[in-house]
């Protein structure tokens, strides 16, 4: 029996071994290996806060609202014939009350709302008197708000030093207070449009205060006369539908970065002749106005409209007094319909401005028994491979230009319409 006991020692001792090199054979084997019977969770347990990054955040919502669990920081109130604000929950970061029947905004709904960025107060019923004092001074981290299609009076105030971008446009403002925008450095988007601001409530405004602000929508007002103290970090400015009538000498050099104008629909009888040569105007919109003639075009230029005037000769010697061969203008589109055009355009134009790809010459204002040579309401010029290689190139400096000078997507001109 001893000797039988030995032996089973032994050959236990020998299965333990091998078993063990086995199973460390087969941990090298399948370390690596995801097993796709369960799902990625199961391997990063300790990364917890990586799987679930709200996890840790309130999930706190208004019961008149939907906060939904995968972005509990957002919370929808919207389309859902609210007559009052509910309480803001403290976490909530964007907030969308839009097309309600909301027509006051109290203090208390918005206590505890020190994390909002972004508001959405659009399609409401919202006076200026029913907005409790000192409801936006609280909301410190508020980028963007939106207050269009409401009933306001007035430009609410006082307003976070915060605010990057404030939408006011389709009210009733006729007062814009100078406290309103006094403080706002960092606003880079106004939008007033569609209201019944003049003259009288843009004196002694100093817009040219907020140095980082982009665009300024003032359409559809009642201007008289062009908006002063605009500051020179302008890009877009938007003035169309309002009663202009006289543009100042050199007004346009005090904003050196502008790239969009729209000035259609107002009551412009002549432009000083070097008025838009700028360095970096792309668009220029004077449509439905009452010019008898046409201007300098700067070489940055690309889209011309100026139909709907009382233009009965395009001067292209006026437009292009000089060429440079090395500097070629940009010009390539432009749109002369309803004016008192009799013949084209002269061939020295596209010598001058060889990008031109489109000229639109439409229906022209000319009395039936008056002679003209237009044949076609469309000129379409086709491009080349090696002009369509070299518009490609220009695209590309373009794009890098605006680039460098801080330009973004989320700043395109359009403020309402074209």
């Amino acid at each position: 029996m001893g000797i039988l006991s030995q032996l089973l020692i032994i050959f236990l001792l020998f299965g333990i071994t091998v078993f063990c090199q086995y199973e460390a054979d087969f941990e090298d084997e399948y370390e690596n290996e995801i097993d796709n019977e369960y799902p990625s969770i199961f391997h990063h347990i300790p990364s917890v806060e990586y799987v679930f990054p709200y996890s840790t955040i309130s999930t706190e919502c208004a019961k008149e609202c939907f906060c939904p669990p995968t972005y509990p920081v957002a919370m929808y109130c919207d389309h859902r014939k609210l007559q009052t604000i509910p309480i803001i929950p403290s976490h909530i970061q964007q907030l969308y009350l839009q097309y309600n029947d909301i027509e006051a905004l109290p203090l208390e709904s918005f206590a505890n709302a020190t994390a909002l960025k972004d508001m959405n107060l659009s399609h409401n019923k919202i006076k200026s008197h029913m907005i409790d004092s000192g409801v936006f001074t609280k909301l410190s981290n508020l980028v963007q708000l939106h207050l269009e299609y409401n009933q306001l009076e007035e430009v609410p105030s006082p307003l976070p030093r915060s605010l990057e971008r404030l939408i006011l446009g389709f009210n009733q403002i006729s007062r814009l207070p100078s406290q309103a925008v006094e403080g706002l450095v960092n606003m880079t988007m106004l939008d007033l449009c569609n209201n019944y601001l003049d003259d009288s409530q843009l004196k002694g405004i100093h817009l040219s205060n907020m140095g980082n602000l982009m665009q300024i929508n003032l359409c559809s007002n009642r201007l008289q006369s062009m908006p002063p103290e605009l500051p020179d970090s302008l890009m877009y400015l938007s003035l169309e539908n309002n009663s202009i009538s006289f543009i100042p000498y050199n007004y346009f050099q005090k904003l050196p970065n502008l790239i969009a104008l729209r000035m259609s629909y107002n009551n412009l009888e002549e432009v000083p002749y070097n008025a838009f040569n700028l360095p970096h105007l792309i668009e220029l919109n004077l449509g439905h106005n009452k010019l008898k003639q046409v201007f300098y075009i700067p070489r940055t230029l690309q889209h011309l409209y100026i139909e709907d005037n009382d233009i009965e000769v395009m001067n292209i010697t006026l437009m292009c007094p000089s060429m440079d061969a090395l500097n070629f203008r940009h010009l390539t589109y432009i749109r002369v319909d309803q004016n008192k055009l009799t013949a084209p355009i002269s061939t020295y134009a596209f010598f001058c401005f060889p990008h031109i790809r489109s000229i639109y010459y439409g229906e022209q204002k000319i009395p039936a028994n008056q002679q003209t040579r237009l044949r076609t309401p469309v000129f379409r010029r086709y491009l080349t491979p090696e002009e369509f290689d070299e518009m490609e190139d220009d695209y590309q400096e373009q794009d890098q230009d605006h680039s460098l000078r801080g330009r973004d997507e989320d700043d395109d001109f359009d403020p309402y319409f074209y």
